[in-house]
């Protein structure tokens, strides 16, 4: 180990960039077979204390919770890598390659499965024999992508039981979501193969909708941003099944002296699931929405409730979608149920809701014109964006120099 330790040493005080191109991609190839040979090595030691309860010599029950508590493992990776030990003593071609440094422990995670004990009784039920099996995963590792790896290994074990019962696959979905300090969330899905299919294509519709033209946001930017749009339109559809007696819609309260003020106001306004949002932000949603007065008394009393007032009614929207056709901003052609209806000087500032005074944005330019951008409308109908430094987008063909 002192020695392994001292050759990283060395290697960590090379200078890397006196190094040519291809010489940098030979030592990065030659480091990942190393990195898949220590891996192995772990894994194999990780197997003796899961086997001998060595854990118990610092008072852990299992080799598993000594590598969360101990290595600061995540559980999934400590439990990945005690089944990967279990797994390789039924498995010596994976086992031998993972030593020689030629797959890593992610492909020895996916072989795993096929030498689990339900996977083994019913190999060797039907005749089987796993050591074929074995080496032919080895050859698919090696030649295949990891993606690959794992669809041979599902088929595989389909296969085991082709009269078997067929599993609900609704059973195993799951969806979760973690609400952060300042509002934002972060969320996992699990999903069937159906199940992710029809999200896939519900998303891969809106993406590859050409929204906007000129889009230079990331591949994950442009899914999140689909997501989003996807559950906007379903939500303005009106179909959706009641909420608190309601149609479901986003829900901001805000007070009327943040919403006057043209500051952006930080946590001024709250939504209806608890999040903290911008006054500027609220003044945005508030462009194409319902507002309703509450007057309460400074201990919390209400003193006067008044009803629903729709910003924009269903009237002017036929209007102005008639009118503009798709997102105005410069460049976008973003359909006519991806927009809002924007008022060019907010109402709460006196501005009227009317046809003149609106204009179509999808979510990402509205978003942008309340941050900075401006757009406008001339006298003979065209539509011009300006950027925050008071230049003009301009879209046509590019000047020759």
């Amino acid at each position: 180990m002192g020695e392994l330790q001292s050759a990283l040493d060395a290697l960590a005080a090379e200078d890397l960039f006196s190094l040519p191109p291809g010489a940098v991609l030979a030592r990065t190839a030659a480091l990942l077979q190393l990195a898949n040979r220590v891996a192995a090595e772990l894994t194999r030691t990780v197997r003796h204390a899961d086997a001998t309860g060595a854990a118990e010599h610092d008072g852990k029950k299992t080799a598993q919770s000594w590598l969360r508590g101990h290595g600061h493992l995540t559980p999934g990776e400590a439990g990945r890598m005690v089944r990967s030990g279990r797994a390789l003593e039924h498995l010596p071609a994976t086992a031998a390659a993972f030593a020689e440094g030629t797959v890593t422990a992610s492909q020895v995670a996916a072989i795993a499965p096929i030498a689990d004990d339900a996977a083994r009784a019913a190999a060797d039920a039907q005749g089987v024999d796993l050591g074929v099996i074995d080496q032919a995963l080895v050859v698919v590792a090696h030649s295949e992508s990891h993606a690959r790896l794992q669809q041979v290994v599902h088929h595989y074990r389909e296969a085991l039981d082709p009269d078997g019962a067929e599993p609900d696959p609704t059973e195993g979905r799951r969806f979760t979501v973690t609400r952060h300090a300042d509002g934002s969330g972060t969320g996992r899905f699990d999903l069937d193969a159906v199940g992710i299919e029809k999200v896939l294509a519900g998303i891969e519709s809106i993406v590859q909708a050409s929204r906007p033209k000129g889009d230079d946001r990331t591949r994950a930017q442009q899914q999140a941003d689909a997501l989003v749009q996807l559950v906007d339109n379903q939500l303005a559809a009106g179909n959706l099944p009641t909420l608190r007696t309601q149609k479901p819609h986003v829900v901001l309260g805000l007070d009327m002296d943040d919403f006057v003020d043209p500051a952006t106001g930080p946590g001024a306004a709250r939504t209806g699931f608890g999040s903290q949002i911008s006054a500027a932000r609220a003044r945005w949603l508030a462009c194409d929405g319902s507002i309703s007065r509450i007057v309460m008394t400074p201990d919390g009393e209400l003193l006067d409730l008044g009803r629903d007032h729709r910003v924009v009614t269903p009237g002017l929207r036929k209007a102005v979608e008639q009118r503009d056709r798709h997102c105005v901003f410069a460049g976008c052609d973003a359909p006519t149920h991806w927009c809002d209806v924007h008022h060019l000087i907010h109402w709460i500032n006196g501005g009227e809701t009317s046809l003149d005074n609106s204009g179509l944005l999808c979510e990402r330019h509205h978003t942008k014109v309340h941050h900075g951008f401006r757009i406008e409308r001339d006298p003979g109908g065209r539509w011009h964006t300006w950027r925050p430094d008071g230049t003009e987008i301009l879209i046509g063909p590019p000047l020759l120099i």
